[in-house]
């Protein structure tokens, strides 16, 4: 199932796109896409027919695919050639991170340049959303704490987040940073989640080419990694890396700039589009 929200009259609304292409209305099952719902569904104490819910006709925009998540976490250096074209060893763990919740952001919102901002740059990536509290999990135990899969710009600061004291944090929290969606994917959705392909496009120029078959720490893998060092909540999002093709890694580096659009798809979890903007 693809559980997105969107806009209507300034309030957001819970929707499905159904089966038939058809955008049906959740608000008449749940006022959000909010922890206790995705529980509740994952653990099947939820049902409803989707052609019974009312079709949504217009709106006015698609806002993030997930409502106040306690966490956006990120793993960096999870594809093998982008690590390589970083100049940086594969990683024997790991590598976490966090971005600021308040960088998040609809998946057709503008991205914004920050004030002294010279090297924004894009990332693709794909995300997954915890589903039920999770706490030193096996893996096994992680795949089912996992609700499904979004699409994440993981937008980076790359000044800020190398040369201003050595917390990623500060490059990749940016309001805007964070487009998330358009839509939250169910597992039973995907085949196979590890054969999906990712592109990214800046200026109708293809910059980034990648499938999540080169992913080096599985999604589940990465779940029962994390709640070995805290307790993630249902709601919180993980973004899980990117492939090749950033623009810090080019010669010479290439930026965003005012101007700019963005665009990026992954197989099943659809596509975004972001006009590149100057803080003002």
């Amino acid at each position: 199932m693809k559980f997105l929200r969107v806009v209507i009259d300034n309030n957001i609304v819970p929707a499905i796109l159904a089966g038939n292409g058809t955008l049906r209305d959740l608000s008449f099952v749940t006022k959000d896409l909010t922890s206790d719902f995705l529980t509740n569904f994952l653990e099947n104490k939820i049902s409803f027919k989707e052609d019974k819910l009312p079709i949504i006709k217009s709106f006015e925009k698609i806002g993030p695919c997930i409502s106040n998540p306690s966490k956006f976490l990120a793993v960096g250096l999870n594809f093998a050639d982008h690590a390589i074209e970083q100049n940086m060893p594969v990683p024997k763990e790991p590598l976490i991170f966090s971005k600021a919740t308040t960088c998040i952001s609809g998946p057709n919102d503008e991205i914004i340049l920050p004030k002294n901002s010279v090297k924004t740059d894009w990332e693709i990536e794909i995300a997954f959303v915890v589903g039920k509290k999770a706490k030193n999990l096996s893996v096994d135990e992680a795949h089912k704490s996992i609700f499904g899969y979004c699409l994440v710009c993981d937008v980076s600061e790359r000044d800020f987040q190398k040369n201003r004291g050595g917390q990623f944090i500060k490059g990749k929290s940016a309001d805007s940073f964070g487009p998330i969606g358009p839509y939250l994917v169910t597992k039973d959705e995907i085949t196979n989640v590890y054969d999906l392909n990712m592109t990214l496009d800046v200026n109708n120029k293809r910059m980034q080419t990648g499938n999540t078959k080169e992913m080096i720490f599985k999604m589940d893998y990465c779940l029962s990694y994390l709640s070995q060092f805290m307790t993630l909540l249902p709601g919180d999002v993980v973004t899980t890396g990117t492939p090749p093709g950033v623009g810090d890694s080019m010669k010479p580096p290439k930026y965003l700039k005012e101007g700019d659009v963005v665009t990026l798809k992954i197989d099943h979890l659809g596509d975004q589009k972001h006009n590149v903007v100057r803080f003002n």
